[in-house]
């Protein structure tokens, strides 16, 4: 939820926006302890275009990752071949030097053109077969730009490279969000005057009651869909059936508005932005019963939540003039602030290694797209360039 976003909130009509950036520069690095060692040398190209683009994006991922930094003298060994034949195949084994345990051991092979997902899904082995933990470099981003003059959607490969434009809307798109396919979008336009809810891949709105329909977000197993609708009066959290359409609401909050509804891995319970204490805050809500529970209690703004496979809710904090990125448990109510920066970070959304999430971060009135190590400290730049770029969600 960037500033825009929360004028309409708080004036009592909903809406998202969205943030990205290019590049790979490193912003703030607070801390490499605990990072492995790992050389690359012994990784041989056959010497194509497409051999060599591959190593580069492959050593770029598992830096990126927050495990892994090259030394000389590693405690892991990449060794290898990367072929250009009728397909591009990398045969990959991972072998630690202190005892000679090979952790990996595959060959991977996919077409010339999609050299860089390869490259990715290599990188998300390594991470998965030395840190026990799922990668995050063959996820895909979606985000808001306005670079044509329109806030257009687009998406991108999760180190920023690839950016395709996907609405051609000439209005105002917002609030990004994936479905569980990992293929098709949800978002908020107002292409026809009215905030309405659609989805990549089919014209007709998914949800246009009058007057509000925005952020909605699919639940894990693709059966229900929560969103936020002001047909019966103020803005409420409403769930529908994807099969049947039928439609529950599910606040009833008069003078106070909901806004961002995000699921819980396991789809029992959603979390969402209430302004029913009389400024946002964050609550979490079992869907079998029982009352919202209030987990942001500092901050004169909360907002922009989202729940990740970690299990842990991120969400944006107004704290000190400044807005930061805050990591809670929702069973303990623990909660801490990443921080970074004096840059305001905002609209959070959680990679699928549930340590990195992807952020909008501003500076001089001008947004862009960074990844935010939680881990340790440290953000990059993941797309800059020619207009500013709002609201990243990150595929699961």
């Amino acid at each position: 939820m960037n500033r825009a976003e929360r004028r309409l909130f708080l004036s009592g009509v909903m809406a998202c926006g969205a943030g990205v950036a290019y590049g790979q520069r490193v912003e703030v690095r607070k801390s490499g302890a605990g990072r492995i060692g790992i050389s690359l040398d012994r990784l041989i190209s056959d010497g194509s275009v497409e051999g060599q683009e591959f190593i580069r994006v492959l050593r770029a991922d598992l830096l990126r990752s927050g495990w892994f930094e090259e030394q000389s003298a590693a405690r892991l060994v990449v060794v290898g071949r990367v072929q250009n034949a009728d397909v591009l195949r990398a045969e990959i084994q991972a072998i630690q030097v202190a005892d000679k345990k090979r952790v990996l051991s595959r060959a991977f092979s996919g077409t010339k053109a999609a050299t860089r997902a390869l490259a990715h899904r290599v990188s998300d082995a390594l991470v998965l077969a030395v840190s026990g933990k799922p990668g995050m470099a063959s996820a895909r981003l979606a985000m808001v730009g306005n670079r044509s003059g329109h806030k257009e959607l687009y998406v991108c490969d999760a180190d920023g490279a690839n950016l395709r434009q996907v609405t051609q809307e000439r209005s105002i798109v917002v609030a990004p969000a994936w479905m569980p396919d990992g293929k098709n979008i949800l978002y908020t336009s107002y292409k026809q005057g009215y905030p309405n809810i659609y989805r990549t891949g089919q014209r007709e709105a998914v949800s246009r009651f009058g007057g509000l329909n925005a952020s909605a977000a699919v639940s894990p197993d693709g059966r229900r869909m929560a969103m936020i609708l002001s047909k019966d009066g103020n803005p409420e959290l409403y769930i529908r059936e994807v099969s049947s359409g039928s439609l529950q609401r599910v606040s009833s909050t008069r003078r106070a508005n909901e806004a961002s509804p995000c699921w819980s891995p396991d789809g029992s319970q959603l979390a969402y932005v209430s302004d029913s204490s009389g400024r946002p805050h964050i609550y979490v809500l079992a869907l079998k019963g029982g009352s919202p529970k209030r987990l942001s209690r500092t901050g004169s703004e909360n907002v922009a939540p989202d729940w990740g496979v970690n299990g842990q809710l991120t969400y944006c904090s107004r704290q000190g003039g400044r807005y930061r990125i805050v990591v809670a448990d929702p069973r303990s109510s623990v909660s801490r602030v990443v921080p970074v920066d004096g840059a305001d970070y905002e609209d959070p959304s959680w990679m699928p290694d549930g340590r990195h999430v992807v952020v909008s971060r501003s500076v001089n009135y001008r947004s862009s797209i960074y990844l935010l190590d939680t881990q340790e400290e440290r953000s990059i730049a993941l797309k800059e360039g020619t207009g500013d770029w709002f609201s990243p969600a990150c595929s699961r």
